[in-house]
C-alpha cells in the first residue's frame, strides 16, 4: 500500500488522502500525462457491452422540456441510474446536458473504480481499447470555471466533477467531461469545498455499489468493462 501512496502522489499529482481496506483513496483527478502509463500493462477487456447504433435517438422536445434541475436517466452495463442536476452549478448542469444530448457519453466507460471510494467514467478514450495507457487523460478539450457551493457535500450518490490537482489547476477548474459518483460519504469527506457537486443520485444507488464491487487492477480499471450505454431525460 505503501508504494501504491506514492506512486500516486508522484503520478498523478494528487492530495494526500487516506486508506480503507488497503485501498488508496487518492481524489478522483484527470490524469495528466499519458506517458507516465505507456508501460502499464493493457487491461484486459471484453467487447463493448451494446453496439451504439442500437441505442435509440431521443427526440428533441424531451430534451426542451427539463427545467432547471433537470432529471436525466443513466443506462450503464451494470443497471439505470437516475440522477438530477443541481440549478446552483449551471455551467456545469448546461456542459453536463450538451454532453448527454449530443451522445458524447454513450458507450463510454467506467474507466476508475475504487471501492468505499467512488466511481469514475467520462474520457472519450476509453471509447478505445488501443488507448487504455491514456485512460484518465481525455475529455472534450476545454475545463469548467469552478462551481464550489457551500452545503453541497459528498453524499452517496453525489454527482462531481473530476479535474486537474491544485499544483497544476490552483483554480479547480473542472474536467469538461469526466465526473465521479460517490459511493462512501466518509472517504469523500475530505474532497467538500475542493471538487464541483453539480448533482445526485435520486434512484439507483444499489447500482453504484455493484459497480464499485467489480474487480479492479492496480491503476483501479475495472478487469470486465462497465459501459455507459447512454444518458436521457428520465421523462
Amino acid at each position: 500500500m505503501k508504494y501504491r501512496f506514492a506512486y500516486f502522489f508522484l503520478a498523478c499529482l494528487l492530495l494526500l488522502a487516506g486508506c480503507k481496506d488497503g485501498k488508496v483513496t487518492n481524489p478522483p483527478d484527470e490524469e495528466p500525462s499519458a506517458t507516465e502509463q505507456a508501460s502499464e500493462q493493457a487491461t484486459e477487456q471484453k467487447p463493448a457491452i451494446k453496439p451504439m447504433n442500437e441505442i435509440p435517438a431521443v427526440p428533441a422536445d424531451k430534451w426542451a422540456e427539463l427545467g432547471e434541475e433537470p432529471l436525466l436517466k443513466i443506462l450503464t452495463s451494470d443497471g439505470t441510474m437516475t440522477v438530477k442536476l443541481y440549478a446552483e452549478t449551471p455551467l456545469h448542469r448546461d456542459n453536463f446536458l450538451k454532453l448527454a444530448k449530443s451522445g458524447f457519453y454513450n458507450g463510454l466507460l467506467f474507466h476508475r473504480i475504487i471501492k468505499g471510494f467512488m466511481i469514475q467514467a467520462g474520457d472519450p478514450f476509453t471509447r478505445d481499447s488501443s488507448k487504455v495507457a491514456q485512460y484518465g487523460t481525455g475529455g472534450p478539450g476545454y475545463t469548467i470555471p469552478a462551481e464550489i457551493v457551500e452545503g453541497k457535500t459528498h453524499k452517496k450518490g453525489a454527482l462531481a466533477a473530476a479535474r486537474r490537482g491544485d499544483q497544476v489547476n490552483p483554480a479547480k477548474e473542472s474536467s469538461g467531461s469526466q465526473f465521479y459518483i460517490v459511493q462512501d460519504p466518509a472517504n469523500c469527506a475530505h474532497l467538500d469545498g475542493e471538487y464541483t457537486i453539480f448533482g445526485e443520485v435520486v434512484d439507483g444507488l444499489p447500482v453504484i455499489d455493484k459497480i464499485a464491487s467489480e474487480r479492479t487492477d492496480l491503476r483501479d480499471r475495472p478487469l470486465r468493462k462497465v459501459q455507459i450505454i447512454s444518458i436521457t431525460p428520465a421523462n
